[in-house]
């Protein structure tokens, strides 16, 4: 799969050295055979060069040499002509796709420059007057060679991170049949079979825990470094690992569908997808590779007018040419592209749009939808209170309140049943259960009359509320009767996370307000946008209103992210200027958010922002450094310092736009995600 992420990249790149390989015999897909191809070709050319050194007028000057016998220069020359040939092979057909596409690029300048070199040095064998330069165009592809060689393997490390994902899924899975267990490949899993996962071993498919229980790490897929307990019922992912305990899984996806093979596709797309600062980067290479024409055709006209002979002109020519190849500034971009999406990946944040990602930098305001991110969105006992002897203490309240509640699915219920676990506590049996409409729920438990009803209950009965009761912002309280007398209260509230603070924080650091938008009463939100310190909020909003809100905030020029759960809010987040849908990892399809969440964890959205500025940075400075280095060597390579002795041969210009290149592959290299 690496090979294919190049793939993507370098066609990206205004080279297209990808396509340019196609004719190498490789289908330019084998990233590999391609990388040892060019290893080949390099060692081949490095022994050839030897005697066509030796055998150079140049070197036998330097060296003080007198190697002479007759026909000497036609070994040179056939020498060099296999040179060039093999050697430069990539590079002719890669010149002849680019013509042929009308897309002139990296390839069409090189070759063009070995060419020229190659031409002038053949006529000269056969009574042109002058001097050859077979020995420096041996060097020039020699080291043209081995920079495509070291550059393609700095490449393939960017999509690593890519590999790494598909590597997570195992290759074979334990199918329980009837006798036994059998272990088939991974592929072949379908809905509805039963696996076995041992200790250690990495779940092979999305499934549902039918027996057992045990820990698993997802940390590579969503981010989230604590294992997480799966028991029967519970979902578990295709290549999180598994902990101690053993689990029977049913298949809920066959591969093909499973959430990693989404998120492998999705990285896959990501990276493929253009963005404006790609295009402006294809924009830069093309015109350098128009410059690079021009400039060599100018530095040869020049040397020429000047009285200097063709050879010499035709060597700054190749240089010029040599040293504009625009490869560093075509995979500035692309590099990144692919290392930043894989990176998101295993981090829990998932690229859709690439443009939405990287104007994630522009962000002023951070819409945030309450329920769920910024609090756990599940109800939990925030208070518990008892009144007169009706119930001796807490447990036996809570005890009687979960009895009844045990039949119910409402929020409330489920954050009472949570306690009741908490506690260890044992339920009476019920009988005589109704539902007192829109009022709360009554039933006999223990051998008692037991009612959990809501405050509008008791003024409409006039009995006395507690002398301790008061609401604290976002609670919501039921109170306990017992044989129709108070007995007490349990006050249950959405809890903030311990992670919202730090991110609201985060985000005023970096001059990024967060606002709080919830369909909760003023009162609750409130509330929770006093305790994190937010700079303000929206409550009792409907969905369809969210959009407005949106609205409202970009005419006062703020560019606004929305965070919603993808489904309910999908209007305002595709109205936002960039949609990020939390906690819908599972559902990828969370069709009109740019950025997908696993998580809910608010700091994810601020590890997103620093991120994407991070990967903006990266790109300018990729950038910065592609074209700096072009516009201080070009001078030097015309030979603008000639009369100071400054001159630079093709092999140094070959080096030097090498190095250039392998500086952008590494820098790319150095992003990382800070947790």
């Amino acid at each position: 799969m690496e090979h294919q992420t190049h793939h993507h990249m370098t066609d990206q790149n205004n080279g297209n050295h990808d396509k340019d390989h196609q004719h190498m015999g490789h289908g330019g897909h084998n990233h590999n055979a391609m990388i040892a191809d060019f290893r080949k070709r390099f060692y081949v050319v490095l022994v050839l060069t030897l005697p066509i050194l030796l055998l150079s007028h140049m070197t036998q000057q330097w060296l003080h040499l007198q190697i002479g016998f007759s026909g000497s220069q036609y070994v040179l020359f056939l020498l060099s002509t296999t040179v060039f040939v093999y050697g430069g092979w990539p590079f002719l057909t890669g010149w002849f796709s680019e013509m042929k596409a009308k897309n002139p690029g990296m390839m069409t300048l090189i070759g063009f420059a070995i060419t020229v070199a190659y031409g002038y040095s053949t006529a000269t064998v056969f009574g042109l007057k002058g001097m050859d330069f077979f020995w420096e165009l041996a060097t020039l592809i020699l080291i043209m060679l081995l920079g495509h060689w070291v550059e393609m393997r700095s490449v393939a490390g960017a999509s690593r991170e890519l590999e790494l994902l598909v590597q997570l899924m195992p290759s074979t899975a334990h199918l329980i049949q009837e006798n036994g267990t059998a272990d088939v490949k991974t592929e072949t899993l379908k809905e509805g079979d039963l696996i076995l996962v041992k200790p250690g071993e990495k779940i092979a498919a999305d499934g549902l825990v039918e027996e057992g229980e045990s820990y698993l790490n997802e940390s590579m897929l969503t981010g989230e470094s604590k294992p997480v307990l799966k028991i029967k019922g519970q979902k578990v992912i295709a290549g999180s690992v598994n902990g101690n305990g053993s689990l029977k899984v049913r298949v809920t996806h066959s591969s093909k569908d499973s959430y990693l093979f989404k998120v492998v596709d999705l990285v896959r797309s990501a990276q493929d997808a253009k963005s404006n600062t790609q295009l402006l980067a294809d924009k830069a290479a093309r015109w350098l590779t128009i410059i690079a024409l021009l400039a060599g055709i100018t530095t040869f006209v020049v040397w020429i007018s000047l009285g200097r002979d063709i050879a010499f002109a035709m060597e700054r020519m190749v240089t010029v040419i040599v040293i504009c190849c625009p490869h560093a500034l075509g995979l500035a971009v692309p590099l990144v592209v692919a290392r930043s999406t894989a990176l998101s990946a295993q981090h829990g944040l998932l690229i859709k749009n690439r443009t939405a990602f990287e104007n994630s930098r522009k962000i002023t305001t951070v819409v945030f939808d309450k329920t769920g991110t910024l609090t756990k969105g599940k109800f939990e006992v925030s208070r518990v209170s008892t009144i007169g002897e009706q119930a001796s203490n807490e447990n036996e309240l809570i005890r009687l309140t979960g009895a009844l509640e045990a039949h119910s699915e409402h929020p409330i219920a489920t954050g009472i049943m949570t306690e009741v676990k908490k506690r260890n506590l044992t339920l009476p049996q019920v009988s005589d259960f109704r539902a007192i409409t829109g009022k709360g729920v009554a039933g006999v438990a223990g051998g008692r009359k037991v009612k959990i009803v809501s405050p509008g209950y008791l003024k409409e009965n006039n009995l006395q509320l507690p002398p301790d009761y008061h609401t604290v912002g976002n609670e919501t309280v039921v109170f306990v009767l017992i044989n129709d007398q108070l007995a007490g209260f349990v006050a249950l509230a959405d809890v903030v996370r311990p992670e919202s603070a730090d991110a609201i924080a985060t985000l005023h650091d970096n001059d990024i307000q967060s606002i709080l938008l919830t369909g909760d009463n003023k009162q609750v939100a409130e509330s929770v946008s006093k305790q994190l310190k937010m700079d303000g909020f929206f409550a009792e909003v409907l969905p369809h209103e969210k959009l407005e809100k949106i609205k409202k905030l970009q005419k006062k020029g703020e560019f606004v992210a929305m965070t919603g759960d993808g489904v309910n809010d999908a209007p305002a987040l595709a109205q936002a200027d960039i949609g990020i849908a939390v906690g819908s990892g599972s559902d990828i399809a969370a069709e009109t958010a740019g950025i997908v969440l696993v998580n809910s964890n608010p700091q994810d959205i601020v590890n997103l922002i620093l991120f994407g500025k991070a990967t903006y940075r990266k790109m300018i400075q990729n950038l910065a450094w592609a074209t700096g280095y072009n516009v201080v060597t070009i001078p030097l390579a015309a030979g603008v310092l000639y009369n100071q002795c400054i001159l630079v041969s093709p092999a140094i210009g070959a080096v030097l736009m090498t190095v250039s290149t392998v500086i952008v592959a590494i820098n790319a290299g150095l992003l990382t995600i800070k947790n």
